[in-house]
């Protein structure tokens, strides 16, 4: 198990991509900190569940990722960490001239600020170890935009600049900082909307993913959540030491357009 021995935060992980990223992590040995704004029974269970599933040692802290005084006191109460997945957002969508001023404020401290103050707090624990991974995930939109999404382009462009800008502070000093870029993935967010979108369309299911919910991705299908854990597990791996500072793709072809 070549990540034995590593502890990973990942943020947002209680369901969707970050929960996938957590499993895959867990599969390779990683004792886990899952992460969500909630505190309920179910949240604990969930990381006792993952822990005896893989054999690995796994708990569950609260943190309001709006917070940013929450963000560091998550890493410090997870003892610090070897592996950070930044993972947590959320999204509204609006003209830019009807954007409510508390929508933009919630989505840049949740999807952008968050990661800086988390891995402010990693940092000095990873450069005492002398080996660290700093994963953010953005999204296709950290490299292109889309209308009425101002915030959440802004915030996940943001994010790709600190990626950057971490690495070129880190180099050579055993740790690496990348960004997972994203496309439409299938989680139990997307999957929701699906009946919605054929009742709007009057389609099948196949035909509205197709040709309305992937019309942005050539492939034409979803990236899964086990692809994105797959892509971090990669990113934490040796074959992988010398990649950093640049973003990783799984959008189906969406950025090539």
């Amino acid at each position: 198990m070549p990540l034995h021995g590593r502890t990973a935060i990942v943020t947002g992980s209680t369901s969707g991509i970050g929960l996938g990223i957590a499993r895959a992590l867990a599969a390779e040995g990683a004792d886990l900190v899952l992460n969500s704004f909630t505190d309920s029974a179910e949240d604990h269970a969930l990381a006792q569940g993952i822990a005896a599933e893989f054999g690995i040692r796994a708990r569950y802290i609260r943190a309001d990722m709006a917070d940013g005084a929450a963000c560091r006191r998550l890493v410090a109460e997870a003892g610090g960490c070897d592996i950070l997945v930044n993972n947590a957002g959320i999204q509204h969508v609006a003209p830019i001239e009807d954007f409510p001023v508390a929508k933009w404020d919630a989505i840049l401290a949740i999807n952008l600020s968050s990661a800086f103050h988390t891995t402010a707090a990693a940092l000095p624990g990873m450069k005492a170890r002398g080996w660290g991974r700093i994963i953010n995930i953005a999204s296709a939109h950290g490299l292109t935009a889309s209308p009425f999404k101002a915030a959440y382009v802004a915030a996940k462009h943001g994010l790709v600049g600190l990626t950057r800008t971490v690495a070129l502070e880190v180099a050579g000093q055993g740790i690496t900082a990348n960004a997972i870029c994203p496309g439409y993935v299938l989680t139990p967010l997307v999957e929701a909307q699906i009946p919605d979108q054929m009742k709007a369309h009057g389609m099948d299911r196949e035909t509205v993913v197709r040709e309305v919910m992937l019309l942005r991705q050539p492939s034409r299908q979803f990236a899964t959540t086990g692809q994105i854990g797959g892509t971090a597990v990669f990113l934490c791996s040796p074959a992988a030491d010398q990649i950093t500072g640049t973003t990783i793709s799984v959008d189906g072809g969406w950025t090539a357009l």
